[in-house]
């Protein structure tokens, strides 16, 4: 019988997530984050600077050998959560795993080197909300160098290097200043999104797309769960914080049957979340059952995080309303995080196919 997994963290995880907590707490305060999105420069590159070089974060998913920390998909895990509790603006997921993973899948040491430390930011030219195995843009490859526009790429405005799929079915790796990027309007202003534009950018050929795009994607939707994850457990713990305060006919506003079942319904989905999120990092990390794990949790994900938003919204009331509180931030990145790497019923379907259970 096969062993069940430990889905508790261990105290080195523990360890982990109070040192990106403390760093996210001096680098990442609401005021700043907000004030970053009204600016042209949406990126925390200091935060990013910090978690990759001061703490060397950008490679736990690359091995020692290779210039990484040799870590597991679990350790990332810890991470995301608390860059989703802080909704930070910094390329975490779209560089040091989503990139990574392709650029593990291929094999380039050197740079795979230059991301793990940190040095170079990476992004993969695949749309956003494109899930594992679903169609993507390629560009197209003619005399050496790479022609056509992508949309919709997470990440690219702060991105040295793009890994971008063309159509003699390679990845390549392109210089972002060789090509166009020019920001779209994104809904969410953490993680903007841009439209790439070639022409003839040179590009080196890193290995075939299609299996480094599947593993990228598929380690960027496990690991998006935690995020959601931070997000939902954040958005529920202010929550309680602020009814806990709030006074109205004087008693507190938390006190009324009505909102304690609302939020113990939350508090049950939180959790269900984390046992979901929890158990892809761990099949990602051991390749045991990683389809499936990451199916399910991405089944549930999305709309544990967008409820858990919408709640803090509502139940922080006007203050709710206003741009200077930051639950619109924690709604906007769950909306946005709910169709990204697939949508729940994406997941679903692919699911029910991994298990045989298919609709008639």
């Amino acid at each position: 019988m096969k062993k069940a997994p430990d889905l508790l963290y261990s105290e080195e995880e523990d360890a982990l997530r109070s040192a990106v907590r403390d760093l996210l707490a001096d680098h990442c305060d609401a005021p700043g984050v907000i004030a970053r999105t009204e600016s042209d420069a949406p990126h925390d590159l200091a935060a990013w600077k910090a978690l990759a070089d001061g703490m060397g974060l950008a490679g736990l998913l690359v091995p020692e050998a290779q210039g990484g920390q040799g870590a597991t998909h679990r350790e990332a895990a810890v991470v995301l959560e608390e860059l989703g509790r802080a909704v930070a603006p910094v390329p975490y997921l779209t560089s040091a795993v989503v990139a990574t993973e392709a650029l593990l899948a291929c094999g380039t040491e050197d740079l795979l080197a230059e991301v793990a430390s940190g040095r170079k930011i990476g992004a993969l030219a695949v749309s956003l909300h494109v899930a594992a195995g679903g169609a993507y843009k390629v560009v197209r490859h003619e005399g050496g160098s790479l022609h056509g526009e992508l949309t919709g790429i997470a990440d690219a405005t702060a991105a040295d290097v793009l890994l971008v799929p063309a159509d003699d079915g390679g990845l390549y790796a392109v210089d972002a200043s060789s090509a166009t990027v020019t920001p779209q309007v994104s809904l969410d202003l953490t993680r903007p999104l841009a439209t790439v534009t070639l022409d003839g950018a040179p590009g080196r050929l890193l290995g075939d797309a299609e299996p480094a795009v599947r593993r990228a994607l598929r380690s960027g939707a496990g690991l998006l769960a935690s995020e959601q994850l931070g997000l939902a457990d954040w958005t529920l713990t202010e929550t309680v914080r602020y009814l806990k305060e709030r006074k109205q006919f004087n008693r507190s506003v938390g006190g009324f049957q009505a909102l304690k079942h609302r939020l113990a319904q939350l508090w049950l989905e939180v959790v269900n979340l984390r046992a979901a999120a929890r158990n892809a990092a761990d099949a990602l990390a051991s390749g045991e059952d990683a389809d499936v794990a990451v199916a399910v949790a991405q089944s549930y994900a999305a709309s544990v995080a967008v409820h858990a938003a919408e709640e803090a919204l509502q139940l922080h009331a006007g203050i709710g309303m206003t741009w200077e509180h930051p639950v619109h931030l924690y709604l906007k990145r769950a909306k946005a995080d709910s169709i990204a790497y697939g949508t729940a019923g994406a997941h679903r379907a692919a699911l029910a196919e991994l298990v045989d259970l298919q609709a008639p």
